[in-house]
């Protein structure tokens, strides 16, 4: 008996199968003359079929990859020519671990899809972990190949907040970001002067209950509680600072800020921790800084030990500090082009703080970048810069501060003086 695939339809083939498994005993000579299948045209189809291999891993080649200015440049290969990869995904995740990933990590893979070559750039990046580790895997059009052994790549920068516990009652702050409030003291006062009445009323009608006859308890005092403040007296008056909630004792780190639009009077800059809770910043010789002000008669000015000179170029619309402790600078750039706003030249006997000042407008703060490579390499061939970025006089903190003031009196919305 002869059976082809013509014979049958799928169907009935498919259908009946199971019964002739149960019903027929075949039985078959050697040479399989009784009963013969002919599956001519289906191998014939299989031999057709062109399947794809699954791709290899590819290899992270480490000393390709570059981490400069936030941005992180990952190079691969494969380990032989493969014509048929259709694109690669890259996939990375932040760590503070040194060395290879650990299977339980703090943060989850990032995944970025169809990536058509072997090489790709992350931009934008916030590097506020130490590392971060990459991994990377081929595909072609049907099937995706195994991951690259990972690799980890260092990522530090400076990262900081503002310090809420340091800063002025007029100042609401978060952490990236202060706003001048001048109803926040007030509402404090308010409260307390509230405490403060109704411990007078409970006290004068003592004194009635005292006048009518009526016998008064033991006499007793009266103490005013003062205002719950807790930490926040760090700076008080007219000094509408914030220090930045991290020290810096050596090395080079930089940070941006970026003033609200209807700002009236901001500083940048750098202070000790001992800042007199009455000083404002670059009135005294601990603390150093650029000043914009918008209000009145406008100005751009540099100033320290009570001393300022103003800064014959555009206000930028953000800030970007360089402090390079060891070397004693502090450098202030326009963050969008890297211009170099003004320099201080220094020698630090302790560590510094970033130190803020704002009125009537808010300050919004970006950290976790890294030395832009722009401003590195203008610190390295201008390491010996002088003229007018150092033409105020840089003095030890110990040395006596100057009392001569250049700075403008201006009137505040509570009837006294701000000098900003």
């Amino acid at each position: 008996m002869r059976c082809t695939s013509q014979t049958r339809p799928s169907s009935v083939r498919v259908t009946m199968a199971p019964a002739f498994r149960l019903t027929m005993k075949p039985k078959a000579t050697d040479n399989m003359t009784h009963m013969m299948v002919d599956f001519s045209q289906e191998r014939q189809t299989l031999q057709g079929l062109k399947f794809l291999p699954v791709p290899r891993a590819p290899e992270i080649m480490l000393i390709d990859c570059v981490v400069m200015d936030n941005e992180v440049t990952v190079s691969w290969k494969m380990p032989m020519e493969d014509s048929k990869i259709d694109h690669y995904i890259l996939e990375y995740r932040k760590t503070n671990h040194e060395g290879l990933p650990r299977v339980k990590d703090e943060q989850c893979w990032e995944k970025l899809d169809n990536i058509r070559t072997t090489e790709h750039t992350l931009q934008g990046l916030r590097f506020d972990s130490k590392f971060m580790n990459f991994r990377v895997r081929a595909c072609n059009k049907a099937a995706a190949g195994d991951y690259s052994d990972p690799v980890t790549l260092e990522t530090r920068a400076f990262n900081f907040s503002f310090d809420s516990s340091s800063s002025h009652l007029n100042l609401k702050v978060e952490e990236q970001s202060v706003e001048w409030d001048p109803q926040a003291g007030k509402a404090l006062d308010s409260k307390v002067k509230g405490k403060e009445n109704k411990g007078s009323a409970h006290i004068t009608n003592l004194k009635n209950m005292s006048r009518s006859g009526t016998p008064s308890p033991k006499r007793t005092s009266v103490t005013r509680s003062p205002a719950p403040r807790g930490a926040r007296d760090r700076f008080t008056g007219e000094s509408y600072t914030v220090l930045g909630d991290t020290s810096i004792e050596s090395g080079q780190h930089y940070w941006e800020v970026k003033p609200q639009k209807d700002c009236k009077s901001y500083s940048v800059g750098l202070a000790y921790r001992n800042l007199g809770k009455f000083d404002q910043l670059g009135k005294t010789c601990t603390s150093w800084c650029i000043h914009v002000n918008n209000w009145l008669q406008n100005s751009f000015a540099a100033k320290h030990n009570n001393k300022a000179k103003n800064l014959d170029v555009p206000v930028p619309d953000s800030i970007g500090v360089y402090c390079d402790f060891d070397r004693g600078q502090l450098a202030f750039y326009n963050a969008e082009n890297k211009q170099l706003l003004h320099m201080f030249k220094m020698k630090f006997t302790q560590p510094v703080v970033p130190a803020f000042m704002v009125w009537c407008g808010g300050l919004i703060l970006s950290t976790g970048l890294q030395v832009p490579s722009a401003v590195r390499s203008f610190q390295k061939t201008e390491n010996g810069l002088g003229g007018s970025n150092s033409s105020l006089s840089q003095q030890d903190p110990t040395v006596a501060c100057d009392t001569i003031c250049f700075y403008e009196k201006l009137p505040s919305v509570d009837g006294g003086s701000l000098l900003p």
